[in-house]
Order: structure tokens, then C-alpha cells, then sequence
């Protein structure tokens, strides 16, 4: 914590725009930020369907805060664009894919990334290559689900990750981890001054 204020406070969540309410991914998202929710955090999400809905609806099941920033194509017929049924308490509009996806970046502290597409792959690089760049004044990111393990051990075997690439993220399986992570993130994050950091007086798109 800085100054009694938590360092995370607001959570976006990353993942398959075409999950269906009855998938146990949907549910997944679903418990998650309703759990995330109860304990103070604000859930931050694209404004489309699946994941980015499930994260909305759990955090607004029990009162918790929300957020959207959209993107709504006239041009990018293979994207899913703003869902009707996703209604947040705040939204903040953007113009193209590109500014959306920082926006989104830019308005959480941290990340979970759920299974999805070339949209969720997009996200979980931008993330993975900022938190690096930026380490350790960076935005720590969590990966859902067992299936990242082989998807991050393909990477380490067959291309250049550094050391460091390997310390801005956590695997987890199951809500109450997705907490304990946060609470590990928080410690990290403490340890650092960055009180005489050129980065944050600057306001660098990280920090």
C-alpha cells in the first residue's frame, strides 16, 4: 500500500469475446470479478460480449464498480464492437482498436487474461512487452487458466525471453489464487521507490 491507498485497485479483464453464458469460461470471468468485486476493486473491460460481459455482470452482481472503454467499428467488420447488454457505470470511448486496447491498458493497474483469440493475444503481448520494458516500475498481469503454462513454456523454449519477462506474471487456476497473487503483486510493487523515479514523474504510459 502507498500512503494507505492499495497500488491495485482497478482490474481489467482480458479474454474471448464469443464465450457464452452457460461456458464454465464465462463463469469462470464471472466468479472471478464478482469475488474481485466484494473486496473493494473496480473491474475494467472492453464493453463487448463473453468475458468482457461476465466480468461486468459479476461485479455488478454484488454492487462492485465498473468500467468500459469501447470502440464501436464502422470499418473492422471482424470485431465485435460495443455489446448492448454490457452496461457499466462508467464508459469512456475511444476511436480505433489501437487506442482502445491502451486506454484499457492505461485505466487498470493490473490484468487477467482469459483464454481467447487474436484479439486476447494482442492484449497478453502488449501487456507481457510493456511490463518488461517498463520493470520494475510495471503493470503486473495475471494468466487464467492451467493451458497458459503450455502456451508460456513454448515461448521460453523457442524464443528469446528474458529473465525478468518471467517475474511481471502469475498462473493461476481458481479466484481465491487470483487474490493471493494480487496480494504478492501489492508486496512487489511496495518494495520499489519510486518516489525519485524519472518514469513517474514523467507519467509514462506504465506507471
Amino acid at each position: 500500500m502507498a500512503n494507505g491507498r492499495r497500488l491495485i485497485e482497478q482490474i481489467a479483464f482480458f479474454g474471448y469475446s464469443d464465450y457464452k453464458k452457460n461456458s464454465e469460461e464465462y463463469k469462470q470471468a464471472f466468479n472471478v470479478a464478482q469475488f474481485l468485486a466484494k473486496k473493494g476493486y473496480t473491474i475494467v473491460n472492453g464493453g463487448g460480449p463473453g468475458i468482457m460481459d461476465a466480468s461486468t455482470q459479476g461485479a455488478e452482481s454484488v454492487g462492485g464498480e465498473t468500467l468500459a472503454v469501447t470502440f464501436n467499428p464502422t470499418d473492422a467488420p471482424g470485431f465485435e464492437g460495443r455489446y448492448v447488454a454490457n452496461r457499466v457505470d462508467k464508459e469512456i470511448k475511444t476511436k480505433n482498436y489501437i487506442e482502445r486496447m491502451f486506454k484499457l491498458m492505461e485505466h487498470a493497474d493490473t490484468y487477467i487474461i482469459f483464454n481467447g483469440g487474436t484479439g486476447t493475444l494482442s492484449e497478453f503481448g502488449t501487456a507481457w512487452v510493456l511490463a518488461r520494458l517498463y520493470y520494475p516500475h510495471h503493470k503486473p498481469f495475471i494468466l487464467f487458466g492451467s493451458f497458459w503454462k503450455k502456451i508460456v513454456r513454448v515461448f521460453v523454449d523457442n524464443m528469446k525471453v528474458r529473465e525478468e519477462a518471467m517475474r511481471v506474471f502469475k498462473i493461476v487456476e481458481t479466484k481465491e489464487e487470483v487474490v493471493e497473487v494480487l496480494v504478492e503483486f501489492e508486496k512487489e510493487m511496495s518494495e520499489f521507490d519510486h518516489g525519485h523515479c524519472q518514469i513517474c514523474q514523467d507519467k509514462a504510459f506504465m506507471t
